[in-house]
């Protein structure tokens, strides 16, 4: 039986999993690695660690599972989206990459946007404003502060496409991952000729473009030998892992929302046509099922704020120590009421993209009164991320954009209380899958296509992906949510001027 790997370089760490024809999960392995951190608000990492982390994995999984070489007909790669990975001439790493989640070139958005002639004309040429997460500021940041590494500069690549290059030997990203660059042309799927010029940069700094199921590529020699596979295994476009993780859920069809809080949180749903936002506040990008599109909100720092609650500020309190930390944290918020007594809080730990595009913003816990306990600081922790969550779906569903079911994925669709938790603030019920695997589960359905095995990812879906449970809303709970999201939403703006002043003060 045919096998198929597929392969996520996330944030934290990277996770491999080897599927069979049928979707069955036969072996996965994680590897972590850090995150540089040099000022606040910069994050960084060393490509060299993914590479690693992938051979680790690979060959993890590969020996658990038994499976021969040969067996392994194809890979899918899936990333941390937007990150620039600088090479030379002689493909060395110039210096470390810079994340998805870096807030260090708000200048260079501006620069980007006054060159395209406006945030309208930018929106038009490439389905989205300036942004400091994406690629294209980056690229700028390190012309205008880095100039000796901007003169070496031979190709830009996004995360997984450094390992696509380690694989197979050549420059190649997919367009939902090369959407996140802000130098594609979302709507005709390739590089934006007419925002490359106005930038005053060449297109050959870019890879080639494909869909996602598409093969780029088949293992060198020296690439097959470290992995332990064979020179035949080919190499699909694979996604970004927004995308990817949304194939994973089965998101591939029009109706179907899917929310996500991982490090960071996302709302992603399917469009058949390009939709827009006029506002810039929800992302256009390209899908990665073939002709199709997709929508999707973006949080910074969701699960990010809960881990940095529980293991910055609780851990090693009273009653919170060793690795039932999050358990315990989880038992105090559920014995608080719905709206935490009053008490809100912004997840803006690194600045905020949807709704604010803001790397300004930052957090802040409002409402505070004597009566408010721990267990209120850690519910109104998690009820300002799914909060969050709720601004992107508010804009979706202003949009006349359908959504019909919402399927939850990543860290907060494994805590009931959290599902319920989703359910009563977006006021929908939330369904979670029999197996959720996120975005190496995604790939490796991709790399089952371009191998053939499916005639499309739809199909891919349709044989693998089943429903478990679905968690509905709590109509007391709606109504406690409802009354408070305003207060909510109206915090940034009134607190929009002093969040600038601080972020100014803090290095």
């Amino acid at each position: 039986m045919s096998h198929y790997l597929g392969i996520d370089i996330g944030t934290s760490g990277t996770k491999t999993l080897l599927i069979d024809e049928s979707g069955k999960v036969i072996a996965e392995a994680d590897a972590t690695y850090p995150m540089e951190q040099p000022r606040p608000g910069w994050t960084q990492q060393d490509p060299e660690d993914w590479w690693k982390a992938t051979v680790k994995t690979v060959r993890a999984v590969m020996r658990s599972s038994g499976c021969k070489p040969a067996d392994v007909k194809a890979i899918g790669l899936s990333g941390q989206m937007h990150g620039s990975v600088f090479l030379d001439r002689d493909d060395n790493v110039i210096r470390p990459a810079l994340l998805w989640n870096d807030q260090r070139t708000a200048a260079e958005c501006d620069e980007i946007t006054s060159a395209a002639g406006g945030r309208k004309r930018l929106i038009k040429l490439v389905a989205n404003p300036a942004l400091t997460g994406f690629q294209a500021p980056k690229v700028l940041w390190l012309r205008n502060n880095e100039k000796r590494h901007f003169d070496a500069l031979a190709k830009v690549l996004l995360p997984k496409d450094e390992i696509r290059r380690r694989l197979i030997g050549d420059y190649v990203t997919e367009v939902s991952d090369a959407s996140g660059t802000l130098f594609l042309d979302v709507v005709h799927r390739k590089w934006s000729a007419p925002l490359l010029s106005k930038l005053g940069l060449d297109a050959d700094l870019l890879p080639r473009v494909v869909e996602s199921h598409e093969v780029t590529g088949t293992l060198t020699k020296a690439a097959a030998k470290t992995l332990g596979l064979t020179t035949d295994c080919k190499v699909v476009g694979g996604a970004g892992d927004c995308a990817a993780g949304a194939v994973g859920n089965g998101v591939v069809k029009k109706g179907v929302l899917s929310t996500s809080i991982g490090t960071s949180g996302v709302m992603f749903v399917h469009s058949d046509e390009p939709q827009y936002d006029a506002a810039g506040r929800l992302h256009t990008f390209c899908h990665a099922v073939d002709g199709a599109w997709h929508m999707m909100g973006v949080n910074l720092t969701s699960g990010g704020s809960l881990q940095w609650w529980v293991e910055s500020v609780l851990q090693g309190l009273a009653g919170m120590g060793g690795s039932d930390v999050y358990q315990a944290a989880t038992a105090e918020a559920q014995a608080c009421p719905a709206g935490s007594n009053g008490l809100l809080f912004l997840p803006y730990l690194n600045g905020e993209r949807t709704p604010h595009a803001d790397p300004h913003a930052r957090g802040a816990f409002v409402g505070l009164n004597l009566t408010h306990t721990r267990g209120s600081m850690t519910r109104s922790v998690m009820e300002g991320i799914t909060f969050a969550l709720r601004d992107s779906l508010e804009i979706i569903t202003s949009l006349d954009v359908p959504v019909r079911e919402i399927r939850a994925s990543g860290g907060g669709s494994k805590n009931p209380f959290w599902r319920q938790m989703q359910a009563d603030v977006f006021g929908k019920k939330i369904t979670t899958l029999k197996v959720e695997q996120g975005p190496a589960y995604g790939v490796a359905l991709l790399a089952a296509v371009g191998d053939g095995a499916y005639k499309n990812i739809q199909l891919a879906c349709k044989a693998t992906i089943e429903v478990a449970e679905q968690t509905p809303a709590d109509r007391k709970s709606v109504k406690a949510y409802n009354d408070l999201f305003p207060v909510y939403r109206k915090l940034y703006n009134d607190l929009k001027d002093s969040m600038q002043t601080l972020a100014g003060l803090q290095q």
